[in-house]
């Protein structure tokens, strides 16, 4: 029997795939059109809560919609993606020596149209990084796209002291909470 069609409503492939390590590959991707800026004063757990949301209901598509949002924040401040250099060298002094918080918010939107929510939450600490070490990372172009200007999967998972959370939430896709989510709504898992 087929599994139903799953859309994800994103174009990260690291979103694809970590869907993967669930044995889930879904039948298309699509990325929302989305307004992605942050309303005035809003938290960014509620950002990332309320982007997930606004990213599954705008994909039209038949089936199951999965769709996710991850944001960096130092305090109640979001971090932006990095789309060059400066930013990127500014999210890595800020968070040089110090926690912040990751919240990776996904939406499952069913066929019936019913919208199921989850946020991971995980606290990251980057041990104190010299300008050697931003420079370094700079130099690898991991940052590129990425929110708060690193990409835990890659090199600068070396520049970070501990996490106490979900590394795949850091990542992009919290899989213990994916896996619940699809798993309550009806979709089959291997």
């Amino acid at each position: 029997m087929r599994a139903p069609h799953l859309t994800l409503a994103s174009a990260s492939p690291r979103r694809r795939e970590l869907l993967a390590r669930l044995g889930v590959t879904p039948d298309a991707t699509a990325a929302a059109d989305i307004d992605e800026t942050p309303l005035k004063d809003e938290l960014p757990r509620h950002y990332a809560a309320r982007m997930a949301r606004e990213k599954a209901l705008a994909v039209v598509a038949p089936g199951f919609v999965l769709a996710g949002d991850t944001v960096v924040a130092a305090g109640r401040r979001i971090l932006p993606k990095a789309e060059d250099e400066a930013t990127a060298r500014a999210c890595l002094t800020l968070l040089s020596g110090r926690r912040h918080r990751v919240f990776s918010a996904i939406a499952l939107r069913a066929p019936d149209g019913t919208l199921r929510e989850r946020m991971n939450e995980t606290i990251v600490r980057f041990k104190p990084l010299h300008a050697a070490e931003i420079a370094a990372y700079l130099a690898s172009g991991e940052w590129q796209g990425k929110a708060g200007g690193y990409a835990i999967q890659g090199s600068a998972e070396a520049l970070i002291q501990w996490i106490g959370g979900s590394h795949s939430g850091v990542m992009g896709l919290p899989l213990h909470d994916a896996r619940a989510l699809l798993k309550a709504a009806g979709f089959a898992l291997a």
